[in-house]
């Protein structure tokens, strides 16, 4: 299946979001669309910041983005999950 173009993108999240104020969403598709949008854009940002830190030479600078970008995709999960996230330093 191809990637929809970003017209298409937006034009199904504007609907999706209609439908989620208008409460019209008895198969949950516009909740899902709406929540791994959200989602997907934290996870694209961890996809680049793991690649720049593989072919840049590892280097400490982009670890700490890489680090930084995980924990926003963890946050992003965290919340959209409706469960709050509880990190010790453990893992």
């Amino acid at each position: 299946m191809a990637k929809p173009t970003d017209k298409e993108l937006e034009t199904a999240l504007k609907m999706a979001a209609q439908m989620r104020d208008k409460k019209i969403d008895p198969f949950f598709v516009a909740k899902c669309l709406l929540s791994h949008n959200y989602r997907i854009k934290h996870l694209e940002d961890t996809l680049r910041s793991a690649d720049r830190y593989i072919n840049c030479g590892m280097s400490e600078q982009e670890r700490t983005k890489l680090m930084r970008s995980i924990e926003k995709a963890k946050d992003a999960e965290s919340y959209t999950s409706g469960k709050g996230r509880r990190n010790f330093g453990l893992e």
